[in-house]
């Protein structure tokens, strides 16, 4: 899969120790729209997905975290790979955290019902079906609070590689 690009904040030790957790996401585009997370508490938009777990292939994370995030049911015959962003920087578990972030364009319904983890509900987690252009512009001009910066940074520079690439129009 192709490096799409890397996010690395220099804000940590290099000697220190590393935490590493690959995840998953899905990018779901209907009708021009594309299916994501809204964080409502902290109004940002998010690609559904989140970490692999242990023992787990890229892409049944990537049905279990659309279905718990976004209510989604991916279709797994649609997953086809996109590319991955390479995200390091400070880490709360270990001095250095290392995340590739793996994106996947697919197909899904929206049949499922949500099963947040607490985090998740505190940011008020919802689907929604958004122009990618909205998106960018809440995720860059809104104030988001304590939402990660970093993960808003990352979400906005896919947004904006898939515009320049021409997935919508």
């Amino acid at each position: 899969m192709r490096l799409l690009f890397a996010l690395d904040k220099k804000d940590y030790d290099i000697c220190g120790t590393v935490f590493s957790r690959p995840s998953a996401r899905g990018i779901m585009i209907r009708q021009g729209k594309l299916a994501m997370v809204h964080a409502r508490k902290f109004n940002y938009y998010k690609f559904p997905g989140g970490g692999i777990e242990p023992g787990e292939c890229h892409e049944d994370a990537l049905i279990r975290e659309a279905r718990e995030e976004a209510g989604l049911r991916v279709l797994p015959e649609t997953i086809e790979p996109y590319g991955y962003v390479h995200r390091v920087q400070k880490g709360k578990l270990a001095d250095i955290f290392v995340q590739d972030n793996f994106y996947y364009f697919c197909q899904a319904e929206d049949t499922e019902q949500q099963s947040l983890c607490d985090s998740e509900a505190e940011e008020e987690f919802t689907l929604a079906y958004v122009d990618p252009k909205e998106a960018i512009r809440v995720n860059q001009e809104e104030d988001h609070g304590p939402a990660d910066p970093v993960i808003i940074e990352r979400e906005t520079k896919v947004l904006e590689l898939l515009l320049a690439e021409g997935y919508f129009g």
